[in-house]
């Protein structure tokens, strides 16, 4: 009976805190967005992805910036794309894209290391799959020194991105256990080459956020509505806007005063898809509609950060190449 009143006083204090902090949020939600300056929204443009939607990338990537104007991106470094056998590089795909954005004038934010955006999420090397942790943890700093050598005098780059959701479990192929100590080894390296700011990323919905903070000068959240689950089916994260700027506020002034501000790095602006097997165009765009894209811009608008990357571009053209061309036109709206 004692410890049943205890835990019940327990519940108590509990959800007289979480009142308090929701509060205490919808006060920081309120005072953030009375101030709110304009937002700069960039992409995230995989040559991967959209060969896998059997687009002609280079192609979809000139759109990209020419039809869109897109001024602010993040591209992968994908490993196993830029070292297809030990020591030997292949640049010329990173070359292509840093250079044309550098012609129209965009920022980008270049991703660093193994774990990179979109599936498989760490990219490894055949050649490196068989080696030790320890071994393969030396290689991926060497790549990455490489990397940042060669691009950290290219007028597009503004900042690196280290790694991409390093510390979430349980999400991607062949990523191992995070590692903190490796992640902050990879940090001391890349600030030790280059002056460029450093980005770390977390799940916005599922990160802690705090080691990611520490360790860089900007964090990019990512912020994902509607999602598949083996279990419930698609659900949809029942989460305020503020939570995200709350969040922001706790872990940047507790935990790591130096970093600068947060960024939406990977807003969705896709379906998520429940499998790896095919799902018709129609019913992509019953899974995602345009007013979910619109919806889920307002709801980023409302977290009070002002910088947001979008997530799916790739699919737009996709899209429109199946006659479906609203989410392409909705986005040529924002971008302007």
């Amino acid at each position: 009976m004692v410890r049943i009143r205890s835990f019940l006083k327990i519940l108590v204090i509990v959800f007289f805190f979480l009142i308090l902090l929701i509060s205490f949020g919808e006060f920081i939600f309120n005072s953030v967005n009375q101030n709110l300056q304009k937002i700069e929204y960039g992409v995230t443009f995989s040559p991967r992805y959209a060969g896998y939607l059997n687009l002609d990338w280079q192609k979809t990537y000139a759109a990209m910036l020419d039809d869109l104007k897109v001024k602010h991106l993040r591209i992968p470094s994908y490993w196993n794309m830029l070292e297809p056998n030990p020591d030997q590089f292949d640049f010329s795909v990173t070359d292509y894209m840093l250079d044309e954005a550098a012609k129209r004038g965009v920022r980008v934010i270049l991703v660093l290391g193994m774990r990179q955006p979109r599936w498989p999420e760490c990219h490894i090397p055949e050649w490196a799959k068989s080696l030790t942790l320890q071994d393969r943890q030396q290689k991926i700093l060497e790549f990455v020194q490489k990397t940042v050598e060669r691009y950290k005098d290219h007028p597009a780059v503004w900042a690196w991105q280290i790694e991409n959701e390093p510390l979430l479990r349980g999400f991607g192929e062949n990523c191992g256990i995070p590692d903190k100590i490796f992640l902050k080894k990879e940090a001391i390296l890349v600030r030790s080459l280059s002056d460029k700011t450093i980005i770390m990323t977390d799940s916005g919905e599922l990160g802690f956020w705090i080691t990611p903070a520490e360790f860089s000068d900007v964090f990019g959240t990512t912020l994902y509505r509607k999602v598949h689950d083996r279990f419930f089916g698609y659900i949809i994260y029942p989460l305020p806007p503020y939570f995200y700027s709350l969040k922001s506020s706790l872990v940047r002034n507790i935990f790591a005063r130096n970093n600068q501000k947060t960024i939406i790095v990977e807003l969705q602006a896709e379906p998520w898809l429940a499998s790896g097997s095919f799902i018709s165009p129609e019913e992509q765009a019953r899974i995602f509609t345009v007013d979910d894209f619109k919806n889920y811009v307002n709801f980023a608008k409302k977290t009070g950060f002002d910088e947001t990357y979008l997530w799916g571009v790739e699919w737009w053209y996709f899209m429109a190449s199946q006659g479906r061309s609203e989410y392409l036109e909705f986005a040529r709206a924002l971008f302007k």
